[in-house]
């Protein structure tokens, strides 16, 4: 189920706010410039799917958003439980850090965990299937897939140069709750 907790940026124990429902994650999440949108196949993906056959079946939401946002090339990422270098992949985007542009993903299958420092706030967001977040280039977040990764998602970019992390080398990261391993068992 996906998940919105919002926190003080000095407390990630004490939960300010928490939703469930998807309209209310998108509302809260857009008061702050946070794309959160509910995408739905035009066709049946199977397990094992092309990226060619992941990306036709949401066509028509992906150009929606190349339209509205000016996105150039679109991909698809996978990674599961069995990748050799899960660890270091889930390593390398734990602390925070930015990108010189927007980080866009469509959860396809399985889950992800996008932290966002905003302000004096930290918006902890759980993406399951079927979710689409658009973090604003220049947000300072971090992502987590858990220790025992499990997801398809599609990428878009303007430049995919432009998505390197650059760290900022606060140690805010540390203070907040991981990815819980029920979420990524999905």
């Amino acid at each position: 189920m996906s998940q919105l907790r919002i926190f003080a940026e000095q407390d990630g124990e004490t939960v300010l706010e928490s939703h469930t429902d998807h309209a209310a994650i998108a509302s809260a999440l857009g008061a702050v410039g946070v794309r959160f949108e509910q995408w739905q196949a035009n066709a049946p993906i199977a397990p094992g799917a092309s990226q060619d056959e992941v990306i036709a079946a949401y066509r028509q939401d992906i150009d929606r958003l190349m339209r509205e946002e000016g996105y150039k090339t679109v991909d698809v990422v996978s990674l599961n439980r069995d990748h050799p270098d899960k660890a270091a992949l889930r390593q390398k985007f734990l602390s925070e850090h930015t990108h010189s542009e927007d980080e866009v993903r469509f959860f396809v299958a399985g889950s992800g965990q996008f932290t966002l420092h905003l302000g004096d706030k930290v918006y902890d967001i759980l993406c399951e299937q079927g979710d689409l977040i658009g973090v604003p280039d220049g947000t300072r977040h971090w992502f987590d897939m858990s220790e025992q990764p499990h997801f398809v998602a599609i990428r878009l970019f303007n430049n995919p140069a432009g998505w390197v992390a650059n760290f900022t080398d606060d140690p805010i990261a540390e203070r907040f709750p991981r990815m819980p391993p029920a979420a990524s068992a999905g």
